[in-house]
């Protein structure tokens, strides 16, 4: 009874001097990123135009891909029992290889991929490829909204081909709609790569921010997962007149309320419903969890190039490390099945056509560098992650996805919050539950044209 005593006075102690240092401490101001210049040579005078874009791979390059498929050596056998626990194993990663080399027809997909309007545009020296899809037809009274999606890794644009078409097409009951402009990230897909260091998310702020503006949006919503949830979070911190709202379902508080976090060991009652608690709580468990899931994190953020050569080289490496993460960063059960559980919410073709997006514009390693920008002391140094989020914003927790943040603690970090929402769902909600991840967004759409002007005083 003593001890407990004591440790309540010590964390009393802890959060009063956490409040009086918070007083005390000057307010901290958002930064200004430097514009930089990200393609060689010096900079020069920017080409405003927004080109028309299809995906286009040349024969020779799908030809080089299958000879390196039937050229690639026998797989290692997996352990007896281990089904996925080990990774990948190799039953399963043959079973999905096969299907890329007998039943995957590339001319097909990439018909499928040019199904919706694409285009580049250079921002800062960089070609920025993106979607811009538009309802087909909009009844009278219903008002056009620009939604900015943006994506993370190991995923691409590819995410979007299901949710887009629900975000653009009229909703009942609802008086407005979606045009969706879905870039891929810098080092991504079809848009280029930086060729000198610096290029992370604030930076990547500002490069969708101007995208933005360069298609006369002003103002327009902001959505993301993942990388895409990193880099919306700046845009609406650094970009508060332009982002009228926030909504991202891969929420987390980050290190402003750090001190609620560690008193919520000891107390989870004080700022964690009963449900929170035990999503958040045995720390062991959680701890666990992210162990098993993070080794690729922290070598992406130390050493990306290295890894690159591998998965550059062979196709089979490259599937295995990518489709590994759809299945346990869709449901972590699904390393117990024999067959990963991939086909209760994907096809192979769904994930192949991923796996060649990085693979036809030999994007793996470019787009591993973002952890090590991430995680540099240039942005680091930044106060981004101490600053609040004032736009309106959302957030809808998936049960399996890999951060799982309390209400009282995406409050601190987001006073502005007006819409938090839960459903059955993992990382990659876009693609795995596209419906419900879209009808989230138009939920939270309607409730901020509802706010009053004093709240959200720009014309929404």
């Amino acid at each position: 009874m003593g001890c407990k005593c004591k440790l309540t006075a010590v964390l009393i102690l802890i959060g009063a001097a956490y409040v009086y240092i918070k007083l005390k401490r000057a307010p901290l101001e958002v930064p200004v990123i430097e514009e930089k210049w990200w393609a060689a040579g010096p900079p020069r005078e920017e080409d405003p135009t927004v080109r028309p874009f299809k995906i286009n791979v040349p024969k020779e390059v799908i030809a080089d891909l299958k000879r390196r498929l039937d050229t690639a050596l026998p797989l290692q056998p997996p352990l007896e029992g281990v089904n996925q626990n080990y990774g990948i194993n190799g039953e399963l990663l043959g079973n999905i290889v096969d299907h890329w080399k007998t039943k995957y027809d590339w001319n097909k997909q990439q018909e499928f991929l040019n199904q919706f309007p694409q285009f580049q545009t250079k921002i800062q020296g960089l070609n920025i490829h993106f979607i811009h899809a538009k309802p087909k037809t909009v009844p009278q009274g219903v008002e056009v909204l620009p939604l900015l999606l943006i994506h993370g890794w190991p995923g691409s644009v590819r995410e979007f081909y299901e949710i887009i078409p629900i975000l653009t097409t009229p909703q009942k009951g609802r008086n407005f709609v979606f045009e969706v402009i879905a870039p891929s990230l810098p080092g991504y897909g079809f848009s280029d790569a930086a060729v000198r260091p610096g290029l992370n998310q604030a930076q990547i702020a500002q490069l969708f921010n101007k995208l933005m503006k360069r298609l006369k949006f002003d103002r327009f919503y902001a959505q993301g997962g993942d990388w895409g949830s990193a880099v919306s979070h700046d845009m609406a911190i650094l970009y508060p007149e332009n982002v009228i709202a926030l909504h991202r379902n891969f929420c987390f508080a980050y290190e402003i309320t750090n001190w609620k976090a560690y008193v919520g060991m000891y107390f989870p009652s004080l700022f964690f419903s009963e449900k929170e608690a035990a999503k958040i709580y045995p720390l062991s468990d959680a701890f666990n969890f992210i162990m098993l899931e993070s080794g690729y994190l922290h070598i992406q953020a130390t050493k990306p190039d290295t890894v690159g050569v591998a998965l550059r080289e062979s196709p089979v490496g490259l599937a295995a490390y990518i489709i590994e993460k759809f299945i346990t960063w869709t449901d972590p059960q699904w390393k117990d099945l024999p067959d990963g559980g991939l086909t209760q919410k994907y096809t192979y073709d769904k994930l192949l056509d991923n796996v060649m997006i990085y693979w036809v514009t030999r994007s793996i390693t470019t787009s591993a560098r973002l952890y090590a920008e991430a995680n540099s002391k240039s942005y680091r140094s930044l106060p981004l992650d101490k600053l609040p989020i004032n736009v309106p914003a959302g957030c809808i927790r998936f049960s399996n996805e890999l951060l799982y943040s309390s209400e009282v603690l995406l409050r601190e970090q987001h006073p502005n919050l007006i819409h938090l929402s839960d459903a059955e769902g993992g990382h990659f909600a876009a693609l795995e539950v596209p419906e419900v991840l879209a009808q989230d967004i138009i939920e939270f759409v309607g409730k901020v044209r509802t706010l009053p002007p004093k709240t959200n005083s720009k014309e929404l």
